[in-house]
């Protein structure tokens, strides 16, 4: 066996399959090396935006220059759309695997290294799913850990490449998930991420299963869990059962991403989203009157082809009305062979550019807004280790999945209470009671 480094791109998910990648190829023999200097680079790619792409399209070509050029495999999203053709440009790609077929990546790069040949690993069926049986790698001394609960989406919204490279949509085994957490608690994880590209959905193809409330139950109830979180949600698939089971069950945080994408009817109905603003604001509204201090994320494009002034106002106001913790936003980016591709009056970059600008300074200010509302309060707050930056200090989160920094000393894995004394739009400063 030789050496072999991951570079992941993209969503959680990524990671989360990079993890299992990991445990795989160490669980056979071999040995994680250094960036640029290992027998295997192994790139998990995304797609869900061209600039995406182009860090992996860059990170490729790199090894052109290398004297010791490594065996290149390829591993995800881009890997299923564009992949076959990455083979023929660059010799050094050895593998290319889609991403429901990572389970049989560690073969495919044993007889790459060994005859030099090209193996395409494509998800032709978009049902079928050819995992990794084993438990993600995770560090020593890791609190949060993250399990996949289901692969690919239904929805096909107009903007979106998801369905396209990620298959259709499949719940895992829920006992293979419950499993899965228990190894990882074991191995010292406190807070586990339910993942997937909708994870309301979780249950609707397992007749006789749970579905994702119910799920969600069945995680919380493993001994040794201190917090469960989940994402992502989609709006349509919004129940009032999840909300129900976020109440009932105390170790399921009281945080939520709900991806609104537009405040506009007209837009939202243009990306095929399937519900109106009215409708989401209710699910907000629930939210709100069964968890008040709930934290809400959220995603938002800008730009989408046919949004006038007067639609991107709407999203400006919905900002103001709704007042999230935090929204990750993007100018709409070009999918091929998506619906929103074929869509007329696509908008110039500048004009994409100054919406970005101005959402992205008004969210900026209602966070920091909502954060300052929260000095002088008390959280529980879950360690996670030193911080990044700042001397002596310790990083944890609240159950509202609000980052905290704090002064030391603490110990990883704990829960302590932290009083908030400052705050910025991103993060809050506090002390130890």
């Amino acid at each position: 066996m030789g050496t072999f480094n991951i570079n992941v791109f993209g969503c959680q998910m990524n990671v989360y399959d990079a993890d299992k990648l990991r445990a795989a190829l160490l669980g056979m023999g071999w040995t994680q090396g250094e960036p640029g200097g290992s027998d295997v680079e192994v790139y998990v790619t995304c797609s869900i935006r061209d600039k995406a792409e182009q860090k992996v399209l860059s990170e490729i070509g790199r090894h052109s220059r290398s004297k010791e050029r490594p065996l290149v495999a390829l591993v995800g999203c881009m890997a299923q759309r564009t992949g076959r053709e990455l083979a023929r440009r660059f010799p050094w790609v050895k593998v290319v695997a889609g991403p429901r077929h990572l389970g049989k990546v560690p073969e495919a790069l044993e007889r790459s290294m060994a005859d030099g040949e090209v193996r395409l690993l494509l998800d032709e069926d978009p049902r079928e799913v050819d995992d990794l049986c084993c438990t993600p790698h995770v560090e020593e001394g890791a609190v949060r850990g993250y399990v996949t609960i289901a692969h690919g989406c239904d929805h096909f919204c107009a903007y979106c490449i998801v369905p396209y490279v990620r298959g259709r949509f499949r719940s895992r085994d829920p006992e293979g998930i419950v499993e899965e957490v228990r190894q990882l608690v074991a191995r010292g994880v406190r807070e586990i991420t339910l993942l997937g590209q909708n994870v309301n959905r979780y249950g609707k193809d397992l007749p006789g299963g749970p579905q994702f409330p119910g799920l969600l139950e069945m995680v919380a109830r493993v001994e040794g869990i201190s917090r469960v979180r989940f994402a992502t949600n989609h709006p349509v698939d919004f129940s009032r059962e999840l909300v129900d089971v976020m109440v009932r069950c105390e170790k399921v945080c009281p945080s939520i991403n709900l991806p609104v994408q537009s405040g506009s009817d007209r837009v939202l109905k243009l990306m095929g989203r399937g519900y109106t603003r009215d409708e989401y604001l209710s699910m907000v509204a629930l939210l709100r009157d069964n968890l008040p201090e709930v934290g809400i994320t959220s995603d938002l494009i800008v730009g989408f082809p046919g949004e006038t002034p007067e639609d991107f106002e709407k999203s400006l106001s919905l900002l103001e009305e709704v007042r999230f913790d935090l929204v990750h936003t993007a100018a709409y980016s070009v999918r091929p062979g998506t619906r929103a591709e074929r869509m007329e009056g696509h908008l110039d970059v500048s004009t994409k550019a100054e919406r970005l600008n101005r959402v992205n300074q008004l969210q900026a200010r209602i966070s920091l807004e909502i954060n300052l509302s929260k000095v002088g309060r008390v959280y529980p707050v879950l360690v996670e280790g030193p911080a990044p930056k700042g001397e002596g200090m310790w990083q944890g989160r609240t159950p509202q999945d609000k980052v905290v920094l704090f002064k030391g000393p603490s110990k990883v894995g704990e829960e302590v209470p932290v009083r908030i004394t400052s705050a910025l739009a991103w993060y809050l400063q506090g002390e130890l009671i």
